[in-house]
């Protein structure tokens, strides 16, 4: 089996903050993503900034698309982006064309299940379509409520469809490992590395745990690291 990737999510809206944070994370994950508020405020430019200065990481740039799928991702991918993200909630046809759009550059699309209402159904329609990955993501607003992505992560997992699974919301050093041990093949964490007082150093634990020994600490030890 291959190793987790490990993604972190940059979501401020300063240029040059989001630059310096990603220099500092760069070297401890695979990822980086361009968080849907910083990429509405600064555009494209900071696509192709961060393309320039990090050639060995994939960039996913957090589009959240709605309507226009192959025109809306068709300049994000020329101008670089690995991986570009879709709703679930959108119509089929949109989901079909950030995926076409992906496959005619060689890239991914991911699909974003937030708010999906039957994440199951929807899961096995994309992956038909061909989605590369698939998004379990409890936004912040979700966390805020004191919800998880566990659950959601468990339903997609079981119908082993073969696509790829990224798990977004809430996820830190404790949790990672139960995370991949649940099904993801991506971690993404966020406010876990740019809360911390060092961001590489809480990046290098983070993708450190993602991608140690297998544990058995399942459900029991998700609920366990979570609220501990």
């Amino acid at each position: 089996m291959a190793k987790p990737l490990v993604q972190m999510a940059l979501d401020s809206l300063d240029f040059d903050q989001t630059v310096a944070l990603a220099t500092t994370v760069a070297p401890h994950v695979d990822i980086l993503e361009i968080g849907t508020p910083c990429i509405k405020y600064n555009g494209i430019k900071l696509l192709e900034t961060l393309r320039a200065k990090f050639p060995n990481n994939k960039i996913l740039v957090d589009l959240k698309t709605m309507d226009a799928g192959f025109y809306e991702a068709e300049p994000f991918y020329k101008a670089g982006a690995d991986i570009v993200t879709v709703l679930g909630t959108a119509d089929i046809g949109t989901i079909k064309g950030v995926i076409d759009v992906a496959n005619k550059y060689g890239k991914k699309a991911q699909i974003d299940l937030i708010n999906v209402a039957d994440k199951a159904a929807r899961t096995r329609e994309v992956a038909k379509l061909g989605a590369h990955i698939i998004g379990v993501h409890t936004g912040l607003d979700q966390q805020a409520a004191g919800q998880t992505p566990f659950a959601d992560l468990g339903l997609v997992s079981g119908l082993n469809l073969g696509v790829d699974i990224s798990v977004a919301g809430g996820v830190k050093a404790t949790t990672a490992k139960q995370v991949v041990d649940a099904g993801a093949t991506i971690v993404v964490a966020g406010a876990a590395i740019y809360g911390a007082a060092d961001p590489a150093a809480a990046a290098a634990e983070i993708s450190a745990a993602a991608k140690g020994s297998q544990s058995s600490g399942g459900l029991f030890g998700w609920l366990k690291n979570l609220f501990s």
